[in-house]
């Protein structure tokens, strides 16, 4: 918790006795730190709780801010929960600054299609979670901005982790098909974030790959 010290006095029994604002301590955050924020600058923030539309997080004294859901990673989740949990500290990128009122995103920090596509090879057997299910097949998170597409199976549902096998990485169609070996417990906890920038400014995220006909990105 984040105070200002009003004034100091002293007790019946002559204890010291600080007389402490909250509001002070956020006004004066807001004059010399939010009032500045624009854009593209990556600010740190520490997750309060957690709505199903999104996440609540601190940027400073105890002044909110919100990070939705579908922001939060480009693997699509059901729940907040299952990126962050309450009291973690993470990094996020402003969206925009609006009279006091900052919009965030956090994707934009998890790296590019091919960045995380770069942490694994064909034919390799790797962790992963069950993130949708749909009639053709089985969407895998394999980190936070990569999913790959996985053969029908039975018996799965949303949440579940599993090991997958890599039949193939195409960066041209931005995809990866997985074989899912097997299930490896019915819950999962949030994968680790990995940053891919130590910059306190982005001004262009291209998530898609160059030879992709998708163009993906986000200018700020």
């Amino acid at each position: 918790m984040c105070f200002k010290v009003k004034e100091l006095t002293l007790g019946v029994n002559d204890e010291l006795i600080a007389v402490l604002s909250r509001k002070d301590a956020q006004l004066q955050c807001t004059e010399e730190y939010i009032s500045g924020l624009s854009s593209g600058d990556i600010i740190e923030a520490r997750v309060t709780h957690l709505e199903q539309f999104g996440s609540f997080v601190d940027i400073g004294c105890g002044i909110p801010s919100l990070i939705p859901i579908d922001v939060m990673s480009v693997s699509r989740i059901s729940h907040p929960s299952d990126r962050f949990t309450t009291g973690q500290l993470i990094r996020a990128v402003v969206i925009q600054n609006e009279k006091g009122r900052v919009f965030l995103s956090h994707k934009e920090l998890l790296g590019t299609w091919e960045e995380n596509a770069h942490q694994f090879k064909t034919g390799e057997t790797v962790p992963g979670i069950v993130r949708s299910i749909e009639e053709y097949g089985i969407f895998v998170e394999l980190s936070p901005n990569l999913a790959g597409l996985a053969e029908p199976k039975e018996g799965l549902k949303p949440g579940q982790s599993v090991s997958v096998y890599i039949k193939a990485i195409i960066p041209d169609k931005m995809k990866i098909k997985l074989i899912i070996v097997d299930v490896c417990g019915d819950s999962s906890e949030p994968m680790p974030l990995k940053y891919y920038t130590d910059e306190n400014k982005i001004r262009l995220w291209q998530y898609s790959t160059a030879s992709s006909e998708k163009d993906i990105k986000t200018v700020f």
